[in-house]
């Protein structure tokens, strides 16, 4: 009788364990831009993190320097594409604009 039960226990567990919904739940899908404006944020709690530990003593000048260059340059890369995506999409979005000459800022 108990090795009944065990079975049956192990039964019903395996099958809540690997039994596999048929709608699989996912999160919104991202654009590009939204990725990117995501990642320029972690990269500027980084910034303010790195910056917080160095005044307390954590990390030495050289090491700070470094890193604090690579995340600029990170940065910097990221601001660059986001610019660039949205310079792109925005004649799309907006129709082409008559009374901005050629090459204007938004």
């Amino acid at each position: 009788m108990i090795i009944l039960l065990c079975a049956l226990l192990t039964v019903i567990l395996l099958f809540y364990v690997f039994y596999m919904d048929r709608e699989v739940e996912s999160g919104e899908e991202k654009t590009r831009l939204i990725y990117l404006y995501e990642r320029k944020e972690a990269v500027y709690d980084n910034l303010r993190d790195l910056n917080f530990e160095y005044k307390a003593g954590k990390f030495p000048q050289a090491d700070y320097q470094a890193m604090r260059a690579s995340l600029e340059d990170e940065a910097a890369q990221i601001l660059a594409e986001i610019e660039e995506l949205e310079q792109t999409s925005a004649p799309l979005a907006n129709g082409p604009s008559k009374s901005q000459p050629k090459g204007a800022r938004i």
